[in-house]
């Protein structure tokens, strides 16, 4: 089975296809930027590019994207022009091969306004069957190129997995006010109770994934860290969301401590994965018990493929006002 992966210098495009070579999969990455593991440089949003780049392949992980952190420097025609046209050229080019597993790397910005409860009620549980509200044109045209891929499938046979996935990035917060009330490692440990997912994880999901589409047909699946928290959890999160944690973890205010970490007050939302763990079979390792059995040792909590990949940026341009220009 060759497997093309999209995006092949971006964060996950590289985790994927660094665990694949690995394994001695055969494998194909591809990008518009040259990168030690790109094996194919261009554009998805030319067809006869596509087209080219699909000859022998079994399968494709679809991880190119322009990302929210380009929203601000990119027009609404950028964003459609790559994830919408770029995934109808890889989705018309996958069927043309014979292609038997398509899986897109989609997001739970997809979700949107969603996401916010108002002032007072509980935070939101997310699970697959939330109807996603994009907020800006990031998540409309996800979730616009989620459908193109669902239109493959009942009108093609096309077997598509659409991973809707949380923030596995390593850069700082775009928000300055986390930056500068949390150290970054403290607030990215915070959020795998609820937001985030290690890279390795996301990995995981997206190979299972490959394996699996042709007997699921189509499927969304939010892929998140698993969560300790519980829907009779959700009130007391929008309020007191330290103090949950507190209880469910009797040592955590005490290992929190030695590091000068704090928890965040308030958790607004939950992303569940109970789907992907009960269909595609997915084992995250990295939750936050596993923050907490690192403190303990006192080891980094990342997994090393996060490590090895590090930070990219997404922009050539350096910033100096945090990692990426926000939109107004």
């Amino acid at each position: 089975m060759t497997i093309l992966v999209t995006g092949s210098a971006g964060h996950l495009g590289e985790a994927v296809l660094r665990m694949l070579r690995g394994r001695g999969s055969p494998v194909r990455g591809l990008d518009l930027k040259p990168s030690p593991l790109t094996d194919a440089v261009g554009s998805i949003v030319d067809p006869d590019f596509a087209r080219r780049q699909m000859e022998g392949v079994t399968a494709v992980i679809h991880t190119a994207t322009l990302h929210k952190p380009h929203v601000a420097t990119h027009g609404k025609q950028d964003f459609v022009d790559t994830n919408v046209t770029g995934t109808l050229n890889l989705l018309e080019a996958a069927v043309a091969a014979g292609v038997r597993s398509f899986v897109f790397t989609s997001t739970t910005s997809a979700f949107g306004s969603q996401l916010r409860p108002e002032a007072g009620q509980a935070a939101v549980w997310v699970t697959e069957d939330l109807a996603p509200v994009p907020k800006n044109i990031y998540g409309t045209t996800k979730l616009m190129a989620e459908t193109l891929c669902e239109l493959f499938f009942r009108e093609r046979g096309l077997p598509v997995v659409v991973l809707r996935t949380s923030r596995f990035f390593p850069e700082d917060d775009d928000d300055p006010a986390m930056r500068s009330a949390y150290p970054l490692d403290n607030a990215q440990a915070n959020e795998l109770l609820y937001r985030r997912l290690d890279i390795a994880d996301a990995v995981s999901a997206h190979l299972l994934a490959v394996e699996r589409a042709p007997k699921i047909g189509f499927a969304r699946y939010i892929i998140s860290a698993t969560s300790p928290f519980e829907p009779r959890h959700l009130a007391a999160l929008a309020r007191d969301a330290a103090g949950v944690v507190r209880e469910l973890y009797t040592d955590c205010a005490q290992l929190y401590a030695a590091r000068g970490w704090r928890l965040f007050p308030e958790i607004d939302r939950v992303y569940v994965n109970d789907r992907a763990r009960r269909e595609l079979g997915w084992r995250p390792e990295f939750d936050f018990a596993h923050v907490l059995n690192s403190l303990r040792a006192g080891t980094d909590f990342r997994s090393t493929l996060a490590r090895e990949i590090g930070s990219k940026g997404y922009h050539d341009t350096v910033f100096d006002d945090g990692p990426y220009p926000v939109a107004s």
